[in-house]
């Protein structure tokens, strides 16, 4: 193993153990060594592992091609979600329980089936998916000011922070379609729609099953999916309480404890 990579994930677990925020970890590596920085990934999640905590499904990034060009990327990334990032709709964050928390609007898959196969199709995706959801990933950075490259972020479990799962639905609308709307209270502060997500969420999906598949960790019936951002990211301050609205699927919100500005 390369010696930095347990360094590194020291660095991420500490800042999370301590609330403080670090600095970037790339340094540590080669230019877009992304092996080392699934490698940082792949220690923490073995620590949380450890300390009692399930993994409950996973979660993708960079979905947008906006993002991607501008992490000077082709594809998207993946990290782990855990049982206890997983929040209530209508629940609350509590003060201090992250960082430096953003919230994004997506759907969630709610798989029936595994998905073994290295080459998953669409088709694979929609067979093995027994619900859809509404969802809101509140994503979340260890290294300090969000000031990140396509390895920090893989190595800091892709920034993830925490999610919350609305009411699920039969699998029996097509996601490219949808519509989203995302509200700060009253205001619009970020919309878009299925297609803003690889043109299709499914199309994230059958990437992340190939992508598992094919490193000896399938995605398995009971996982849950967030397939992607449909929109742009909106930072939080305490207080606010965000509602996505997704046409088809319904609306699923959370509130961060504290007085509004």
């Amino acid at each position: 193993m390369n010696e930095a990579v347990p360094k590194a994930a020291e660095v991420l677990a500490a800042a999370a153990a301590t609330a403080t925020p670090c600095p970037p970890i790339r340094d540590l590596f080669a230019d877009d060594d992304l092996d080392a920085a699934y490698a940082v990934q792949r220690l923490n999640t073995e620590r949380v592992l450890a300390a009692g905590h399930r993994l409950v499904g996973r979660k993708i990034g960079l979905t947008s091609p906006a993002v991607q060009r501008q992490l000077g990327v082709d594809q998207p990334d993946f990290g782990a979600l855990f049982s206890d990032m997983a929040l209530p709709h209508g629940g609350t964050v509590p003060a201090g329980r992250l960082l430096q928390p953003k919230v994004e609007a997506e759907i969630a898959l709610v798989l029936g089936a595994d998905l073994p196969s290295p080459d998953c199709s669409v088709a694979d995706v929609r067979a093995a998916t027994a619900f859809l959801a509404p969802a809101l990933e509140i994503v979340d950075s260890r290294i300090a000011g969000w000031d990140i490259t396509i390895v920090d972020t893989i190595a800091d479990n892709a920034s993830s922070g925490l999610f919350v799962v609305g009411d699920p639905r039969e699998a029996d609308i097509e996601p490219a379609d949808v519509e989203m709307q995302l509200h700060r209270g009253t205001e619009l502060v970020s919309q878009g729609t299925g297609r803003d997500c690889l043109g299709d969420p499914l199309n994230a999906a059958a990437w992340l099953a190939t992508t598992l598949a094919r490193r000896g960790e399938p995605l398995r019936a009971g996982d849950t999916v967030l397939t992607g951002a449909l929109g742009p990211m909106v930072p939080v301050a305490p207080g606010d309480v965000f509602t996505a609205r997704i046409s088809g699927l319904g609306e699923v919100t959370i509130r961060f404890e504290g007085e509004a500005a």
